[in-house]
């Protein structure tokens, strides 16, 4: 049983968990969390840090480069031409051809608009754009980000920042397997038993913010989350049993004693 990391396009990742960097309640807390969670990957909103400002005064002056990898992404986007857009400006700045693409397609649920996120994706990988799109728990959808070049795909598990779990675990594995591509269970992670329930159901990352950036105490929650995600990935590559409508016993009958006959053995 061996585990080779996380592998995203031309990228290798040691941790299979991605963190966020929004709603932590100051620089330093979001700090020792990201260490805490062990992630080598960190997204941060293009729309809402200056990628030029690596002081301190700045959130990107608190992410160290030599540990983290950032991942841009294209969040408060409606239109494919925004996040395009955005994902120009990342370039440009020098961050990296990576891109967690976000095209949202309605304001209250954050809901993708999966028509809008495929010809983004065409339109940045033809570019040399990495893409990681952020889509609906759709198999269909998953299938055409795959055709389209996306390196993987990236379902959701609930809304965004609900903390409501995977609430459609058939959908992630359907996904999971009609994909060549990693699939990164992505939005509504709440705790660490919905981390390691992605993990073990066979994806191959977890990417989370508000999980970890709202909880009473962010730093053990991202160690939780780290545990967890190792955890999941372990037990599946392990092999549950399968489930059972009966009972079975756990130790073998074979050989064993009638009664009179062990008790007679103690005398």
């Amino acid at each position: 049983m061996s585990d080779q990391g996380l592998k995203i396009g031309k990228y290798s990742f040691r941790s299979r968990l991605i963190v966020g960097t929004g709603k932590y309640p100051s620089f330093e807390i979001m700090r020792a969390a990201h260490e805490a969670s062990g992630a080598d990957l960190v997204t941060v909103a293009v729309r809402r840090v200056d990628l030029n400002d690596k002081s301190k005064q700045s959130l990107l002056g608190w992410i160290d480069p030599a540990k983290y990898k950032l991942l841009p992404n294209t969040a408060a986007c409606f239109t494919a031409e925004d996040a395009i857009r955005t994902a120009h400006l990342a370039k440009a700045a020098g961050v990296s051809d990576l891109i967690k693409l976000e095209v949202i397609g309605d304001e209250k649920t954050l809901m993708p608009d999966t028509e809008a996120l495929l010809i983004a994706t065409r339109a940045l990988v033809k570019e040399g754009f990495t893409v990681m799109p952020y889509t609906n728990d759709d198999l269909v959808a998953a299938k055409k980000l795959e055709q389209a070049g996306a390196a993987c795909v990236m379902p959701l598990a609930a809304p965004i920042g609900s903390g409501q779990g995977i609430l459609n675990p058939l959908n992630i594995r359907l996904i999971i397997e009609a994909v060549q591509i990693p699939v990164i269970v992505d939005a509504g992670v709440g705790t660490a038993s919905d981390a390691a329930i992605a993990m073990e159901l066979g994806a191959d990352g977890v990417l989370m913010n508000t999980g970890i950036a709202g909880a009473q105490d962010p730093v053990a929650m991202a160690r939780a989350m780290r545990l967890a995600v190792e955890a999941g990935r372990t037990a599946f590559l392990a092999g549950r049993i399968p489930k059972k409508p009966y009972a079975s016993a756990s130790s073998p009958s074979i050989g064993l004693l009638e009664p009179r006959a062990a008790a007679a053995q103690k005398v």
